[in-house]
């Protein structure tokens, strides 16, 4: 793969990149992608990956083998055209030497879906399945999917977790010559994320170093398995600057954004901290689990979601936390949003998985209550 060159207009620009996609969750996508990331970077390339989709935790891991931000393409959240100017930003803003789009559950699942992104922007697709259970039908499969439409251009095949090469030479033998494998990954637990409710377990719960030894087995797996090979012969995609409405530069200067972050509170998307400040806003972080106070500075809180139920006693337990939040309510003058996990914080008490209540900051009467992995 050379070096890209952007074209010589300031409305495009062009860069290889790679549409990881699956037939279903649970293939091994998220590993695969941030593997891939880890690689490319342990190659000296600068690596801009894109989730599709709205998605709290996968970026978190992906974050860890790119080492750039990731942000969410969603084209019924935020439309075609912002879409289509945040790949265009990844590669004349941030320099992105390749461009990497991790998929959402299956291929066509979902309106728009997976499939849609791809072929909207034109990005090739390798279809990542876990070929436990088949050999010659993962062939099936895949071919069936390509040929399920005809408006997007499916490259290749990735097959996770084969029991040995002989396993792998079935499936690569059985795929045709146009759909070829790509890489076979062998079945291993050094190249396995944990999960839960919700999804996979954070980075900063696990413990030191254990995503970065993981990625670092898989970019092993993946690079023995030849597959710089196929990303080295990528070609350059023409991504477009799209003009669009932003809102004033200074309309919340002067304002100093508090937001929550730690482990019960995570849930982020890069792209909305990023306006925030391109509107001219300052932003802090701070820790309800572990600092005292919420930032003097600040003026304004977001509270986001997470994992509370599973910190409930950290945050119950961190009075002083809770008092200096329920000041900065009774001021009066302050904004202050609260979604999903950060709401129940707000809220007299959580109840945990285990049946406990916990007084929180009490901003608003109402019980939280975890009941099962349903919420």
């Amino acid at each position: 793969m050379e070096k890209h060159e952007q074209a010589a207009t300031a409305s495009a620009c062009y860069c290889p990149a790679l549409f990881l996609a699956a037939p279903a969750s649970g293939q091994g996508k998220t590993t695969i992608t941030a593997s891939l990331a880890h690689l490319l970077h342990r190659n000296g390339k600068t690596v801009r990956i894109f989730k599709f989709g709205p998605d709290y935790l996968d970026p978190q891991i992906l974050e860890k083998g790119s080492k750039t931000p990731v942000v969410q393409l969603d084209l019924w959240m935020a439309g075609e055209e912002w879409c289509r100017q945040q790949l265009y930003r990844a590669v004349v803003e941030y320099k992105a030497d390749i461009i990497l789009v991790e998929g959402a559950m299956g291929l066509f699942d979902g309106t728009p879906s997976s499939a849609d992104l791809a072929a909207k922007f034109g990005i090739p697709v390798a279809l990542i399945m876990d070929v436990r259970a088949m050999a010659q039908t993962a062939a099936a499969i895949a071919v069936g999917l390509r040929n399920y439409r005809d408006d997007f251009d499916m490259i290749g095949v990735i097959a996770n977790k084969c029991g040995s090469n002989y396993h792998a030479k079935l499936v690569g033998d059985a795929l045709p010559d146009d759909l070829p494998l790509l890489a076979a990954l062998k079945r291993t637990d050094a190249v396995q994320l944990p999960e839960r409710h919700l999804g996979l377990v954070q980075p900063s719960e696990q413990g030191e170093n254990v995503i970065e030894e993981c990625l670092e087995a898989g970019a092993d797996l993946l690079e023995e398995a030849g597959i710089m090979t196929h990303i080295d012969n990528l070609k350059d995609i023409c991504f477009r600057s799209q003009l669009i409405d932003m809102p004033r530069c200074d309309a919340l200067a002067g304002i100093t954004i508090a937001i929550a972050h730690d482990d019960a509170f995570s849930f982020t998307y890069t792209a909305n901290i990023t306006l925030l400040k391109d509107m001219g806003a300052s932003v802090c972080f701070f820790s309800p689990m572990k600092d005292n106070s919420i930032p003097s500075l600040a003026n304004a809180l977001w509270l986001p979601g997470g994992y509370p139920e599973l910190h409930a006693k950290e945050l119950s337990e961190n009075t002083n936390m809770l008092t200096s939040i329920r000041s900065f309510h009774k001021e009066g003058n302050h904004p202050i949003f609260a979604e999903c996990g950060g709401f129940m914080y707000c809220m007299d008490t959580l109840i945990d998985l285990d049946g406990n209540p916990w007084p929180m900051a009490a901003l608003m009467p109402g019980t939280g209550t975890m009941k099962d992995k349903g919420g």
